[in-house]
């Protein structure tokens, strides 16, 4: 197995953290420094980040997302399991009406780089936009794109083939383990010409 291959297995959509332990603001800035070197649709570059690790400011912004879906209010992580750093993705409208795909790439991008430093994170995008832009006071031309929520990953992800129904849906057993069903690679390829 290659080294993106093993980063990309890795890179699982974490709700679990141990939420004691600090993310400084410098590797913050290194995630964002691989955010700043992707490719971006026209180049037009239109995306700023506001980073957050202090434990007051997470909590305001933890209380402004909803997390996975799927599990019935069981999804947000507990006290003590929370995220202990968060990247806002911003679209600024002074560059740019349309992110395009950019805040997919850079996040993925991110997620990476946390994930090869022993860290983890989750992509959000179920956000109250409203109220986390007067928690962060943003000026009227920036969009909320996307929250990448980050911490030192305490669940256990396990990927699973998907069943025959066609249900995507993840679970987590009794333990706690987080499964989630994916796509066989003959499934996703059309044909080949």
């Amino acid at each position: 197995m290659g080294v993106l291959q093993s980063l990309v297995l890795k890179n699982r959509s974490y709700r679990r953290f141990k939420e004691d332990e600090n993310i400084s603001s410098d590797f913050l800035k290194e995630l964002v420094s691989l955010a700043s070197i992707t490719p971006s649709g026209r180049n037009a570059q239109p995306l700023k980040y506001v980073l957050i690790n202090t434990p007051e400011t997470n909590l305001k912004v933890f209380n402004t997302l909803s997390w996975a879906a799927y599990l019935k209010g069981k999804g947000a992580p507990n006290e003590g399991e929370r995220p202990s750093a968060y990247i806002v993705i911003l679209l600024d409208k002074h560059i740019s009406e349309n992110p395009f795909c950019d805040h997919g790439i850079v996040a993925q991008t991110m997620l990476l780089g946390a994930v090869e430093k022993g860290y983890g994170g989750c992509m959000i995008m179920n956000i109250k936009k409203e109220e986390l832009s007067n928690i962060l006071n943003l000026p009227e031309h920036f969009e909320i794109l996307m929250v990448i929520a980050l911490g030192k990953p305490i669940e256990q992800v396990v990927l699973e083939t998907m069943p025959q129904d066609g249900n995507f849906q993840y679970w987590r057993d009794e333990q706690q383990v987080h499964h989630v069903p994916k796509r066989s690679v003959n499934e996703l390829i059309l044909k080949i010409q």
